[in-house]
């Protein structure tokens, strides 16, 4: 099981460089993290976007192009489309949104003829953070991709951060369906939800995890908050996932870990057929490069 993100690092660096199509790469923290990747040895690129941009910003931050190939494109969305099919080609391994919109990201990597969401599939995002106190990584879904999903929609987002975890090693992770209580509220979306998830996953129909919910944060992270409210379950204290019920939870809740905490996190786009790096502007320079390393991670790991 991978404990660490510095694991992480070990591991890619051990691998064969992945190629990474990076949509609209005129960007300095962009250029920045290929180049540390491609001096590390575990990724090589291709840039797509303006070549005049690219070179112009190059210049100015000392970055040497000569290990990439640039691909001559001025219009975001052609650049978007260009890095996917590159993908979806069998042409680089991992996709990388650059300096642009992230609708028109987005858009091209859903696109029904080359695009790269798997079939019967959503896309969802998962925050890795890792929890010094415990030695271990966490997986938080979903933060960026659906506002408020239903309980059909939390499945799929379900099943994708298990298929995920289990490719860290994790072989049965503990899967916490966060609400505000542990107690079922009827007149709470998450509650319920939380209950029929746990119930499904007792009944076989949710598999590869074990799922307690509704739980609060408190006692999905800690044992001894477990033991103070005399809480009793498997997953009580060792969550590996934290399943939260909107896009406002998983957002605040990462950017707390982040911020606050100064944890280690990156991120992790599921539900596609290759990786896919989807940065926001706001993610430290430190969290840009481990959510590449992640990408290429995930493409080398064996099916």
């Amino acid at each position: 099981m991978i404990r660490s993100i510095d694991e992480v690092y070990q591991l890619i660096k051990e691998e064969a460089p992945k190629k990474v199509a990076v949509a609209q790469a005129a960007d300095a923290h962009v250029l920045h993290a290929i180049e540390g990747a491609h001096s590390e040895g575990y990724a090589d690129a291709i840039l797509i976007g303006s070549a005049e941009k690219i070179k112009k910003i190059a210049a100015e931050e000392g970055i040497d192009l000569t290990p990439y190939e640039i691909v001559d494109v001025e219009d975001e969305q052609q650049a978007a489309a260009t890095a996917v099919k590159m993908v979806h080609e069998k042409k680089a391994d991992v996709v990388m949104k650059g300096l642009m919109g992230s609708s028109t990201f987005l858009r091209e990597v859903l696109n029904r003829e080359y695009g790269l969401r798997k079939k019967d599939s959503i896309i969802s995002a998962i925050a890795v953070v890792e929890l010094e106190k415990v030695k271990k990584l966490n997986f938080i879904t979903d933060l960026a991709i659906t506002p408020l999903p239903d309980l059909d929609t939390k499945i799929k987002i379900l099943n994708n951060a298990v298929e995920t975890a289990h490719k860290f090693g994790i072989e049965i992770p503990k899967v916490a369906a966060l609400s505000a209580a542990e107690t079922l509220n009827k007149k709470m979306a998450s509650s319920c939800d939380g209950a029929e998830l746990e119930t499904m996953n007792k009944l076989g129909k949710i598999t590869g995890c074990e799922v307690a919910g509704p739980i609060s944060f408190d006692l999905a992270m800690s044992e001894e908050a477990a033991v103070e409210k005399g809480y009793e379950n498997p997953v009580a204290g060792k969550a590996d996932i934290l399943l939260v019920p909107s896009i406002e939870v998983g957002n605040v809740l990462y950017k707390a870990l982040m911020l606050f905490a100064e944890m280690k996190t990156g991120g992790i786009i599921a539900g596609t057929s290759a990786p896919v790096v989807f940065c926001s502007r706001a993610d430290s320079a430190e969290t840009k490069k481990n959510t590449l390393a992640l990408a290429v991670y995930m493409a080398s790991v064996k099916e």
